[in-house]
C-alpha cells in the first residue's frame, strides 16, 4: 500500500472524529432534551440522540484508524516479500475502514429517529 493511500485513508478518519466531536459539542450545548425541547422545534433531534450519535461515529473513526494502522503495517510488510498480495492487502484495509462507516450509518440512524 503506497503512503498516499495510508494518508488518505488517515485523513478520512480524521475528518470523521471531527465531524462527531462536532455533533458532541453541539449536543453539549444544546443543554440536553430539556433546553433544546424548550426553545427548538419539534423536528430539532434531542440532545441525548445527538450525544449517543456522536459517541457511535468518534468510537467507530477511532477503532478504525487503530485498525487501520495495524492492517496497513501488516500489509505493506507482506507485499514487500510478495508484491501479488495487493489486491488482498487493499481488500483488509477496506475492511478495517469499514467500520468507520458502520458507525457513521448508526449515527445517521440514531439522529433521524430522535
Amino acid at each position: 500500500m503506497s503512503v498516499w493511500i495510508r494518508r488518505g485513508l488517515h485523513a478520512m478518519n480524521a475528518a470523521i472524529a471531527l465531524a462527531a466531536l462536532t455533533l458532541l459539542v453541539w449536543a453539549l450545548t444544546t443543554g440536553g432534551a430539556q433546553g433544546a425541547a424548550a426553545t427548538a422545534p419539534a423536528t430539532a433531534p434531542s440532545g441525548t440522540a445527538l450525544l449517543g450519535a456522536a459517541i457511535a461515529v468518534a468510537g467507530s473513526a477511532i477503532g478504525a484508524g487503530i485498525a487501520v494502522a495495524y492492517t496497513g503495517a501488516a500489509a505493506l510488510a507482506a507485499m514487500s516479500e510478495r508484491p501479488e498480495l495487493f489486491g488482498r492487502a487493499i481488500v483488509i484495509v477496506g475492511l478495517a475502514e469499514g467500520i468507520a462507516i458502520y458507525g457513521l450509518v448508526i449515527g445517521i440512524i440514531l439522529i433521524g429517529r430522535a
